[in-house]
């Protein structure tokens, strides 16, 4: 099953002050019309909550896929306090799966990072590297979030997100040989911290419960790298395009899932960060195109 983003349409928690954005309802009909059968969760209120949630997804016929839960893991004193989060956002899930869905959405936990890994993409283990006392943090409070989310009635899965102390092959590695959580594989993030998506697929195909499918145009995140550029200056630039119109092996990546028997949801994510000063109708048309195009560019497997 296929699902769309609201990051797609420019809306998560990085978006700017003051500027305009889609809609809820503009978004999940234009998912809905193009062929998509659910939705991620974007910033928490956004698609609303309770019956409001609900309405909406019945309206538009799509499900609720997942939705991102960011959490300081390495800091004991900053996750205790940011528990009530998890608990807001575990109570949307539940507004979602009152309507009786055919699969019941992941919690996507992740974790928070830091202001130097944030500024060093692809660079954390050298910007900030986690030493072996936090490691121990971040597994112990991961397992504290996903016991919360299993007595909420979900099975969660983790994000790998350049930015944060899981954020490399290597580190990835490290964090699934210490927890029983499944991975999100992001295809974009995981080329931002030098990896190989179709690799990665062979690597840890036995963990991947849920997919974030990324294009890359690597030519311009090297640009935005190599200038020293932060993740905001990653989404804001073109670095994430439509399938096929970047670097990853989409045909290769979806192939080997399939072949391995991957039954979760596949979640299009095109990061972008709408500025200020942009025509939303264009804006608007130019990202409804492009997911139509994603959409589209899938249906061999899905």
């Amino acid at each position: 099953m296929v699902a769309g983003a609201p990051v797609s349409f420019g809306v998560f928690e990085l978006t700017p002050a003051g500027a305009q954005t889609v809609t809820a309802d503009e978004m999940t009909e234009a998912l809905a019309e193009t062929g998509y059968a659910g939705i991620d969760l974007g910033p928490a209120g956004f698609l609303g909550e309770g019956d409001a949630l609900r309405q909406r997804l019945e309206r538009s016929g799509l499900e609720l896929a997942g939705g991102w839960v960011q959490l300081p893991f390495s800091d004991d004193e900053a996750f205790e306090a940011a528990l009530g989060g998890l608990d807001e956002a575990l109570e949307l899930f539940s507004d979602a799966a009152e309507a009786g869905p055919s699969r019941l959405p992941l919690p996507t936990l992740a974790d928070d990072g830091s202001g130097a890994r944030r500024a060093a993409p692809g660079r954390g283990d050298v910007a900030d590297p986690l030493g072996d006392d936090g490691w121990r943090r971040l597994y112990a409070n991961v397992a504290r979030a996903a016991a919360r989310v299993r007595a909420a009635g979900f099975e969660p899965t983790f994000h790998h997100h350049a930015g944060t102390y899981v954020e490399s092959p290597e580190e990835v590695d490290r964090f699934l040989a210490h927890v029983d959580v499944g991975l999100t594989l992001d295809t974009g993030h995981l080329m931002i911290a030098g990896g190989d998506p179709l690799d990665a697929v062979r690597r840890w195909s036995d963990r991947i419960n849920h997919l974030h499918l990324k294009d890359v145009d690597g030519a311009e995140l090297r640009r935005v790298l190599a200038a020293g550029g932060e993740m905001r200056e990653v989404w804001s630039s073109t670095s994430f395009v439509a399938f096929g119109r970047g670097d990853i092996d989409l045909a290769a990546v979806m192939t080997a899932l399939d072949e391995r028997g991957y039954e979760g949801w596949i979640v299009v994510e095109q990061d972008v960060l709408n500025g200020p000063d942009v025509s939303l109708d264009r804006f608007r048309a130019e990202r409804i195109a492009d997911q139509l195009h994603n959409r589209d560019a899938l249906r061999p497997w899905a």
